[in-house]
C-alpha cells in the first residue's frame, strides 16, 4: 500500500520518521476543539496496540480535557489554558500558571512529541516539550499543517493530503511517525456508563443537539420541531443539551415548543457522554458532542451545513458505521423529510 504523504524535514535534527526502537514515553498534542479531539482518539487506540508498553500523555485545553480522559490508553492529561491567558496577559497569575504548565510539561522526556493539530500554538507547545535522547518532535509538513509557520517547530514534518478525512489524517501522521501504515481497525477506544439523574426521563430518550457556535452551522427551529414531534410518536422522550448560558436559554424556548423533550442543565462533558450513551439516538448538528455520540457508537444523526461532511464528518468505527448518518453539505442544509427517514432508519433494531 502506498503511503499518501511525503516527508519534509523542517528545522531541527535530519531524522528518518522510522525508530529505531519502540518508544517508551508519547506526548500528543491536540488542544482544541472538542471535535478535534474525538478525531484524535483513534491515534491513541492505534499507538498503544502498536506499543503496548509505551506510555501516551496528551496535552489539550484545560476546558476539553476530560475527551482524553475517556480513553483508558491516556497516563495523563496535561491542560492548557492558552484561550484564557490570552485574555489576561497582564495577569500575574497567568504568568504563573504558564510557568506551572511548562515545568509540569517538562517533567517527562519524551520519545515522540506528535503534533497533530498543525498550528502556531500546537507547534509552540510541541517545541517546549523535552525529548529522551533521540526523541524527535514530528507534525505536518508546512503545505498540509492549518498554519504553515507551525511546521518550523517539528523535526519531522510529514506532508499528509489535505482532502482525506480528519480522523484519517490523524491516523495517517501517526503511523508514518512511527514507521507503519494504519493498518489497523479504526478504534476510538472509549466508553462511558450511560448518566444516572433524577431529571433524565426514565424511558427511552433521544438527545437533540441544537446549540452550535457558529450560526451557520444552525438548523431551522421549525425543523427541529418537526423533527421532535416524528421522535415522540416513536415514543421517545427528547432531551436538548447546551454548552453556554445563551445556549441553554435557547435550548429551554425551544424545548417548550415541543412535547415531552427536557432542557438539559449545565453538564461537565464526562455527563454529556453518559447523557450520549444511554441514547437511543443522537442527533446533531456539526458540533463536539454529535462526533463524541458517533465516537460512543450509538445511532448518530449528523446534520451539515456550513462544513464538508467528506472531511469533517461524524467518522464511526467498523462496529457501528451502519448506526452512524451524515446528511447535507456546505451550503446544502438536509430537508426535514430526509432528516426524518434517516432518524427512523437508524431507530430500526
Amino acid at each position: 500500500m502506498q503511503a499518501p504523504y511525503s516527508r519534509r524535514k523542517a528545522s531541527g535534527p535530519a531524522t528518518d520518521p522510522a525508530q529505531p526502537r519502540p518508544p517508551r514515553a508519547i506526548l500528543l498534542v491536540k488542544t482544541s476543539s472538542l471535535g478535534d479531539l474525538v478525531h484524535n482518539l483513534p491515534v491513541v487506540s492505534d499507538l498503544h496496540i502498536r506499543f503496548p508498553e509505551a506510555a501516551i500523555d496528551w496535552v489539550a485545553e484545560e476546558g476539553f480535557a476530560e475527551i482524553p480522559r475517556l480513553h483508558p490508553a491516556i497516563r495523563r492529561v496535561i491542560p492548557v489554558a492558552l484561550r484564557r491567558w490570552r485574555r489576561q496577559l497582564a495577569s500575574t497569575a497567568t504568568w504563573r500558571e504558564m510557568s506551572a504548565f511548562r515545568r509540569n510539561l517538562q517533567s517527562e522526556a519524551y520519545d515522540l512529541v506528535l503534533d497533530s493539530q498543525g498550528l502556531i500554538k500546537s507547534g509552540l507547545i510541541t517545541r517546549l516539550a523535552r525529548l529522551a535522547p533521540g526523541g524527535r518532535r514530528v507534525g505536518f509538513a508546512a503545505e498540509s499543517a492549518r498554519e504553515p509557520l507551525a511546521a518550523r517547530f517539528y523535526d519531522t514534518g510529514l506532508a499528509i493530503p489535505k482532502k482525506l478525512h480528519a480522523v484519517l489524517r490523524n491516523r495517517w501522521l501517526a503511523a508514518v511517525a512511527v514507521g507503519h501504515l494504519p493498518d489497523l481497525p479504526l478504534a476510538y477506544g472509549i466508553d462511558a456508563a450511560p448518566l444516572a439523574a433524577e431529571w433524565l426521563p426514565r424511558q427511552a430518550y433521544a438527545v437533540l443537539l441544537t446549540a452550535t457556535s457558529r450560526s451557520d452551522k444552525s438548523w431551522p427551529e421549525g425543523n427541529w420541531i418537526a423533527l421532535a414531534s416524528a421522535l415522540t410518536t416513536q415514543g421517545l422522550k427528547l432531551v436538548l443539551p447546551a454548552g453556554t448560558a445563551a445556549e441553554r436559554d435557547c435550548a429551554v424556548r425551544l424545548a417548550g415548543l415541543m412535547a415531552d423533550a427536557i432542557p438539559a442543565p449545565a453538564l461537565s462533558v464526562t455527563d454529556i457522554a453518559g447523557l450520549c450513551a444511554g441514547a437511543s439516538l443522537v442527533v446533531g448538528v456539526d458540533t463536539g458532542i454529535t462526533h463524541l455520540a458517533a465516537a460512543l457508537g450509538r445511532p448518530t444523526l449528523a446534520l451539515f451545513s456550513a462544513s464538508d461532511p467528506q472531511l469533517t464528518g461524524i467518522h464511526a468505527d467498523e462496529c457501528a458505521v451502519s448506526r452512524t448518518r451524515n446528511l447535507g453539505a456546505a451550503g446544502k442544509p438536509p430537508g426535514v423529510g430526509e432528516t426524518i427517514a434517516a432518524a427512523m432508519e437508524l431507530l430500526l433494531p
